[in-house]
């Protein structure tokens, strides 16, 4: 009976035992998950903390970097090259762009060979010409807000001569600003930038055919101004000559332009000093106008005509006129026809004038932006003088180039 009790009893004990280590195991179990919760609450309040921590730590280690490239740039502009310093390009472009500077270079060129055969003064041949080929280079410099200076010259190239490095076209210099652009040098005057501009569109030297013979094209030592107020620009020239003529202006040119979407209009006068050696003969006057406008097909049409007083002494005076018409039409993306009628009177009598009108019609391929290449006829019926044709095949190249720092 007593040993029955005493295992009882054991067993009872046993019982209890482990009853009680599950409920502490269990008991542990909530402590547990309790304080890894506890634990996770704290973390997700530290994470904003840690991003905030490398975000600081980051610009830290920019600004550091930042420090020693200014120690560096100061002891650069201090002592002389060392071949750790900044190259002297990226010194003057950290400069620049400290003082809010831009600048702008390009070089250019366009060749424009030509064969050719002509019939000319009763004469026929085959020959190898140019269409006023040339090359040059344009620099700009931004010093303040809208001012800016320009350096620009051009030289012709001459094909047809062993491809010799011509005469200069412009060499000028500018100072743009928002009261005008003021030039000095040798420039474009406002008659061929408001009247020929917009008929020379032909692949000839002699373009645009009745402008050419008497009209301007660039001037030398000019002085310059132009300005553009919402559609209208205006531009005055003289021309200071000191070696020939005149003491004072040798030339005066002025115009007004108005040009809006596809539509040009604009008037010009020219008053130019004529002189024989010294002897001042007396003014060609030039009163002059253009239209321009491109329909919504794709037709381009430009008038430009030039009225001309040649004023002389002894009652020698005369009157003379350019005129000419310009259109061009593509035909897709590759393809383009242009036209042109022309006719030109230099108020001679019939014995020493050049008078003549014309036509001619050209065919270009444009394979990419910058090549062309075309046939062109062109006939010139001179009222006194043989007629002049020829039928001619050429290039047109263009290249540029611009650099902006």
């Amino acid at each position: 009976m007593r040993v029955k009790l005493i295992c009882l009893l054991l067993t009872a004990a046993n019982v209890f035992s482990v009853y009680g280590q599950e409920v502490g195991e269990e008991q542990e179990l909530n402590n547990l998950k309790s304080e890894l919760s506890q634990i996770k609450a704290q973390l997700a309040l530290l994470e904003p903390l840690m991003l905030q921590f490398e975000a600081i730590n980051q610009r830290i280690k920019v600004l550091e970097q930042q420090q020693k490239n200014h120690t560096k740039m100061a002891s650069s502009s201090t002592s002389p090259p060392r071949e750790t310093s900044l190259p002297k390009l990226e010194e003057q472009q950290l400069s620049q762009q400290a003082h809010g500077l831009e600048r702008e270079a390009k070089i250019y060129a366009t060749l424009r060979p030509t064969l050719g055969y002509i019939d000319e003064n009763n004469e026929s041949q085959w020959d190898v010409r140019d269409a006023l080929s040339h090359a040059g280079f344009k620099s700009t410099v931004e010093f303040n807000d809208n001012w800016q200076g320009t350096l620009h010259g051009e030289w012709g190239i001459d094909l047809s001569n062993n491809g010799d490095f011509g005469k200069a076209r412009q060499v000028y210099v500018a100072l743009d600003s928002p009261y005008g652009t003021v030039g000095i040098g040798k420039q474009r005057p406002a008659q061929y930038l408001f009247i020929a501009e917009y008929v020379d569109i032909f692949n000839h030297g002699n373009s645009p055919f009745a402008y050419d013979p008497e009209s301007l094209f660039f001037v030398d030592n000019l002085l310059s101004y132009q300005i553009s107020k919402g559609h209208f620009t205006w531009i005055l020239v003289s021309q200071f000559d000191g070696a020939q003529g005149d003491n004072n202006s040798d030339l005066i040119n002025g115009g007004v332009s108005y040009d809006k979407d596809n539509l040009h209009i604009a008037m010009t006068y020219t008053k130019v000093s004529e002189y024989e050696g010294e002897r001042e003969l007396d003014d060609n006057e030039i009163l002059g106008g253009s239209f321009a406008y491109t329909f919504n097909s794709g037709l381009y049409l430009a008038l430009g005509y030039q009225d001309k007083k040649y004023s002389r002494d002894l009652s020698h005076d005369k009157q003379g006129h350019t005129f000419d018409m310009s259109m061009a039409y593509p035909f897709g993306k590759y393809y383009k026809v242009k036209a042109g009628y022309f006719d030109f009177d230099d108020g001679h009598s019939a014995d020493k004038t050049q008078k003549f009108h014309g036509a001619n019609l050209t065919f270009e391929w444009l394979p990419a932006e910058n090549l062309r290449l075309h046939v062109e006829f062109l006939h010139r019926d001179f009222e006194y003088l043989a007629d002049f044709n020829s039928l001619s095949i050429g290039f047109r190249y263009d290249y540029a180039e611009v650099w902006r720092y």
